[in-house]
């Protein structure tokens, strides 16, 4: 869909610069107007300029759509009607993609469709479990209700990502800065000492001699180093987007012991709040599993989902299905089937969520303890041999100097 720069003046009289995707000038015109803005210039984007946007930068995140969700019910619940929240969300929406989604969803509404089909319209902006959400909200005249529920879940959501973000970034540094320290030493400091020993035509020991190895290496194929490292990294990011890297980096995850933890809890706080939230909305428990596999970050455990989903479906107990998979605890299986029984299993999924979101905490707080001091033990051990090979040739000319005194 073509995308339009424009310059115009919003309710507020403040002059706003933006784009808006639109299949015309002429709807993107309408949309502008409907969304309460006067028009000073309006022109199509082409390859020339065009603002350069990286696509995994420009869609909203969890936050986002928390920020959004909770901004709309708040407007909402003080009376202001729809039409009029979204017009005010798209003056305030940081993020581009979204603001122009809401442009877009207000001048739909103002053609007579519902709020969840316009939003449908956007499915990268806005997903299934959202839309049903605020679809089950229109139904039942509780929109307001379907929004907060929503906001809890994305804010949830992204606490859960933002703890396992949390607990890579120091080892992550730490690894960036021993590499740097590893280059600098093995192209810079190494080399001066080497030829100090180089020029004295000394029998140097083999630390030495193979310090002295990689180091050469580095200095003359350092850049190779780098496009090497550069093609795994990228290698590995566009063998993740296969159905293959899927599967192996999902194995891979459920294999490696304290990530196994994390990868497990993660996905069982996904499960339980998701299918709770949309229980909760009126949904039956086969359309849930349904948007709950979408959910799930780890191709295996969004399988098992599909195959509950297929189970229940043919008359299995919940319970069951779980246990079946494989892949959940006994206590996510136990609390279900409990719930089943009771007929009260969306309090009971919602309560199992809570513990693993408690759960995923001690997960990764495991995983940064280990973590830190692998990495501080590998620094070791590299600068014991640096020293070593350092040392060891000036300690034979000591002993020379004191066999010649």
């Amino acid at each position: 869909m073509p995308s339009y720069s424009y310059v115009a003046i919003n309710r507020l009289g403040k002059q706003v610069k933006s784009s808006v995707e639109a299949s015309s000038i002429d709807a993107a015109k309408h949309s502008l107007r409907a969304a309460g803005y006067s028009i000073l210039e309006i022109k199509e984007l082409n390859a020339l300029n065009r603002d350069i946007e990286l696509p995994f930068l420009g869609n909203p995140k969890a936050k986002d759509m928390a920020i959004f969700c909770r901004q709309f019910q708040s407007i909402l619940r003080a009376g202001v009607p729809v039409s009029n929240v979204l017009a005010m969300l798209s003056q305030q929406t940081e993020n581009k993609k979204l603001a122009a989604a809401i442009r877009d969803i207000q001048a739909s509404i103002e053609k007579g469709e519902t709020l969840a089909d316009s939003m449908r319209r956007h499915p990268k902006i806005f997903s299934n479990m959202l839309t049903n959400m605020v679809a089950a909200g229109e139904e039942s005249g509780n929109l307001e209700e379907s929004f907060a529920q929503m906001e809890s879940w994305f804010d949830k959501a992204q606490r859960t990502k933002s703890a396992v973000g949390k607990a890579m970034i120091y080892p992550c540094v730490l690894i960036v800065v021993m590499i740097v320290v590893m280059i600098v030493m093995m192209v810079k400091i190494i080399p001066s000492f080497m030829q100090t020993f180089t020029d004295m035509n000394m029998e140097l020991p083999l630390p030495t001699q193979m310090v002295m190895a990689v180091s050469d290496w580095f200095v003359k194929w350092w850049w190779l180093a780098l496009i090497v490292l550069a093609v795994i990294v990228m290698g590995a990011v566009i063998f993740n987007r296969t159905d293959r890297g899927k599967h192996f980096f999902g194995w891979l995850t459920r294999k490696i012991p304290v990530v196994k933890l994390l990868t497990v809890r993660s996905a069982c706080s996904t499960f339980c709040r998701t299918l709770s939230l949309l229980l909760g909305s009126g949904l039956g428990l086969v359309e849930s599993l349904d948007l709950v596999a979408l959910n799930m970050g780890n191709i295996y455990f969004r399988e098992a989902v599909q195959s509950i989903r297929t189970m229940v479906s043919e008359g299995w107990s919940l319970n069951d299905s779980l246990r079946d998979s494989g892949l959940f605890p006994p206590m996510v299986c136990n609390l279900a089937g409990i719930g089943e029984e009771t007929g009260d299993l969306q309090n009971m999924l919602e309560k199992t969520a809570d513990y693993y979101d408690d759960e995923v905490q001690n997960a990764t707080q495991s995983l940064l303890s280990l973590l830190e001091p692998a990495v501080m033990l590998f620094l070791a051990v590299f600068v014991v041999i640096l020293v070593l090979a350092i040392f060891l040739p000036m300690l034979s000319m000591n002993k020379a100097y004191d066999q010649y005194l």
